[in-house]
C-alpha cells in the first residue's frame, strides 16, 4: 500500500471503526495510531487525536494521543541522533551553510521545537530530525516536545471530544486560544530557566579553567 493510499484510508469513519473494533486492546490502538504519525507524515493528526478523545473520553483520549505522539517523536529523535555521528552526516554538517543553520538551531532549539510542536499540522519528522542533527540535549527535547505537543493534543482533544457541545457554544474556542497563549508564556519561562542554567554552567566552567591555568602557571614559576 502506497502512502497516498494509506492516507486516503484514514478517514473519520475508518479511524472510528478501527478504534471501536480493537477497543478490547485498551489504549494500545489509540497510542499506536498517534505513534505512527512520526513515521508516516500523511496520517491526519487532527482526525486521529480528535477521534481518540471522542472514543476514549477527553482525558484518557488526551493521554493516549500525547503518549503516542511524544513516544514517536522521541524514537525518531534518538534514532537520528545516534546516526548523526556517521562520517557522512558529520561531513554534511560541516558545510558552511549547514553549519550556520545548525549553529542557529543549537541556540534556539528549545523554542524551535516547542513552537512547531504546537501546530497540529506541519513537518513533525523534519523538526525531530533537525533537533537530533543539531545534537539538542535529550532532556531539553523531551521537555520542549512534551510540553508543546501536550498543548496541541489537549486543544484538539478538547475540541474533538464533543463536537455537538462546541457547535452549541462556540465560545469554547476562546478558552482554547487562551490556554495556548498561557502555554506560550510558560514555555518562555522554562526556556529562559534552562538557558540560564546552561550559561551559568559555562561561566562556572570558564572560571574553573582559568583557576587551573593560574595554578599551573604558579607551579611553573615555582619550579
Amino acid at each position: 500500500m502506497e502512502l497516498t493510499d494509506l492516507s486516503s484510508y484514514f478517514t473519520e469513519q475508518n479511524i472510528r471503526e478501527l478504534l471501536e473494533r480493537y477497543r478490547s486492546f485498551g489504549p494500545l490502538p489509540g497510542i499506536a495510531l498517534t505513534f505512527l504519525k512520526s513515521f508516516v507524515p500523511p496520517l491526519p493528526t487532527l482526525l486521529i487525536v480528535g477521534i481518540n478523545a471522542a472514543v476514549y473520553g477527553l482525558w484518557p483520549g488526551f493521554l493516549y494521543s500525547w503518549l503516542g505522539i511524544v513516544g514517536g517523536s522521541m524514537t525518531t529523535f534518538l534514532i537520528v541522533r545516534a546516526m548523526a555521528a556517521h562520517p557522512f552526516l558529520e561531513r554534511w554538517a560541516r558545510r558552511p551553510k549547514v553549519a550556520k543553520r545548525l549553529k542557529w538551531m543549537r541556540r534556539n532549539a528549545f523554542g524551535y521545537v516547542f513552537l512547531l510542536s504546537l501546530f497540529p499540522v506541519g513537518p513533525f519528522v523534519v523538526v525531530n530530525m533537525a533537533a537530533a542533527i543539531a545534537r539538542m540535549r535529550i532532556r531539553s527535547f523531551l521537555i520542549a516536545a512534551g510540553a508543546g505537543k501536550g498543548v496541541m493534543v489537549f486543544s484538539v482533544s478538547y475540541l474533538g471530544h464533543d463536537v455537538g457541545r462546541l457547535l452549541k457554544d462556540p465560545l469554547q474556542i476562546v478558552y482554547v486560544v487562551l490556554f495556548v497563549a498561557a502555554s506560550l508564556l510558560v514555555s518562555k519561562r522554562i526556556e529562559a530557566y534552562f538557558a540560564g542554567k546552561e550559561s551559568a554552567g559555562k561561566e562556572t566552567g570558564g572560571k574553573e579553567a582559568a583557576r587551573r591555568a593560574d595554578v599551573t602557571a604558579g607551579n611553573s614559576r615555582d619550579a
